[in-house]
C-alpha cells in the first residue's frame, strides 16, 4: 500500500492559532478556557465557560466567499488556507483531480440558523431572506465552501458526524491516498462558538457548570473530582499526501499516517460503549499492523463527563494495560467537537517532532471507577516514535489514528 504522510497543517484553537502557537502553549500548561458573560441572559442554561479563538481576521477572506461562509467555514477557510500554504501547494495541484477535500462539522453555521429561521416562521415567508443564508446552515457547508474558495476538483467527502468528523476526514483522506483515489488530500473539521451547542450538553447534565469564576479548572478528564465538558470552538487541517509524490517535490514532512480505524457501536444513541471503543482501537492497530505494546502514547478523547472517561478508560485499559502514557487536551481547551480530531491530531504531531506529551489539565486522582491507565498528571519530555489519537461521537461512532515519527 502507499505511504500516507502529512506535509501542510493549519488550526485555529483557544490554545493558539499555529502550530508553533500550539506548542508554546501546551508547554507552559496554558489554559484556553474563559467565563462567557453573554451567556449569563440565556435562561436556565447553566454552562458558562467555553473555549474560543482569538485574533483570526475572518474579514480576510474575500467576500466573493465569506459571503456564503458562516463562522464555521470561515475558520476552516482560515486552517486550510494556513495548512495549503505550509504544504506549499500551487493551484495546479489543487485543481488536479488527484486532489481532494474530506471535512467536516457537527453542524452548519448555527448563528446564521438562529437568525434565519424565527423571521421565517414569525412571516411565514421567504421574501427578503438572505439567499445565502442556507449556504452557511447546510451540514456540508465546511466542505462546499472550501473546495469553491480553493479550487478543489477532485473528491470531496464531507465527514459530518459531531465530535468524530474531523478525524473521519483525516481518516477518509488517509483511505483515499493510501488506495490511490488521490495523490493528495485535505482534511480536517471545525466548530463554532455558539450557545446551541452548549444547552445540548447542558440539558443532558453533562457540561460543566461549577467553575465560571475560575474557568481554567472547569474542565477536569479522568479525575474524580470532574463535573463535565466545556464547548468549545477550533477548526484544523492537514495536508496528505502520498510519500513519492511528497518527495518528489521536496515537501516538509510532520510525520506519518499509519493506521486508521472507525466503527458504530450499533447500540444507545447517547452512551459510549466501552466494547465499541475497544474495537476501533484494535482496527486501528490492525490497520497498522502493530502490537499494542508499539503505542507509545495516547492522546484520548475523555472529554470529563462522567459515563464517557469511564467507559473509554477501560476500553484503553483492556487493550494497552496501565503503562501507556495516556492524556486528554480537552483538559487545556474544552471540547472542540468537529474540530477536536483534526487539533488533537496535531497535538499527536508535536508529541512526535517536539518530545513533548502534554498533562492532562487539572487532573489529581484518578475516578475510583475508571481502569488503572496511566494518566499523565505532568507535562513529560519523552522521545517517541509512534502515538494514537481517539475520539468518540454521539451515535457510538468511534474513531482512532495512529501517527508514526518519518523515517525515509
Amino acid at each position: 500500500m502507499r505511504r500516507v504522510v502529512i506535509t501542510g497543517v493549519g488550526l485555529n484553537s483557544p490554545l493558539g492559532n499555529s502550530y508553533d502557537e500550539l506548542y508554546e502553549s501546551l508547554k507552559a500548561q496554558k489554559s484556553g478556557i474563559e467565563y462567557v458573560p453573554e451567556w449569563e441572559i440565556i435562561k436556565d442554561l447553566g454552562t458558562k465557560v467555553a473555549g474560543r479563538v482569538k485574533n483570526v481576521d475572518l474579514k480576510a477572506i474575500p467576500r466573493k466567499f465569506r459571503r456564503s461562509m458562516g463562522r464555521v467555514a470561515q475558520l476552516a477557510a482560515v486552517s486550510t488556507g494556513q495548512a495549503i500554504a505550509d504544504a506549499n501547494l500551487t493551484p495546479e495541484m489543487l485543481g488536479s483531480k488527484r486532489c481532494g477535500l474530506a471535512f467536516g462539522s457537527t453542524m452548519g453555521g448555527n448563528e446564521t440558523m438562529f437568525e434565519y429561521m424565527p423571521e421565517v416562521q414569525e412571516k411565514m415567508s421567504f421574501r427578503g431572506q438572505n439567499s445565502m443564508a442556507f449556504l452557511k446552515m447546510m451540514s456540508h457547508t465546511v466542505a462546499a465552501n472550501l473546495a469553491q474558495m480553493f479550487e478543489i476538483k477532485g473528491r470531496n467527502l464531507p465527514t459530518c458526524s459531531a465530535c468524530t468528523s474531523s478525524s473521519q476526514g483525516i481518516g477518509a483522506g488517509y483511505e483515499s491516498v493510501k488506495y490511490g483515489m488521490s495523490d493528495i488530500m485535505v482534511c480536517g473539521g471545525a466548530e463554532e462558538h455558539h450557545y446551541l451547542s452548549a444547552g445540548v450538553f447542558d440539558v443532558m447534565a453533562a457540561a460543566s457548570t461549577k467553575h465560571a469564576d475560575e474557568p481554567h479548572l472547569s474542565s477536569k478528564p479522568f479525575d474524580e473530582a470532574r463535573d463535565g465538558l466545556v464547548v468549545s470552538e477550533g477548526s484544523g487541517a492537514l495536508v496528505l499526501e502520498e510519500l513519492e509524490h511528497a518527495l518528489a517535490r521536496g515537501a516538509k514532512i510532520y510525520g506519518e499516517i499509519i493506521g486508521y480505524g472507525t466503527s458504530c457501536d450499533g447500540a444507545h444513541i447517547t452512551t459510549p460503549s466501552r466494547e465499541g471503543m475497544q474495537q476501533v482501537m484494535e482496527t486501528s492497530l490492525e490497520d497498522a499492523k502493530l502490537k499494542p505494546e508499539d503505542i507509545e502514547y495516547i492522546n484520548a478523547h475523555a472529554t470529563a463527563t462522567a459515563r464517557g472517561d469511564i467507559a473509554e478508560s477501560h476500553a484503553t485499559h483492556a487493550i494497552f494495560g496501565s503503562l501507556t502514557p495516556v492524556s486528554s487536551t480537552k483538559g487545556h481547551m474544552g471540547h472542540l467537537l468537529g474540530g477536536c480530531g483534526v487539533v488533537e491530531s496535531v497535538i499527536c504531531l508535536i508529541a512526535l517532532n517536539e518530545s513533548l506529551l502534554p498533562k492532562t489539565m487539572n487532573f489529581k486522582t484518578l475516578d475510583k471507577e475508571c481502569a488503572p491507565i496511566n494518566v499523565l498528571g505532568e507535562n513529560t519530555e519523552k522521545d517517541v516514535n509512534i502515538v494514537m489519537n481517539n475520539n468518540f461521537a454521539f451515535g457510538g461512532i468511534n474513531t482512532s489514528l495512529i501517527f508514526k515519527k518519518y523515517q525515509a
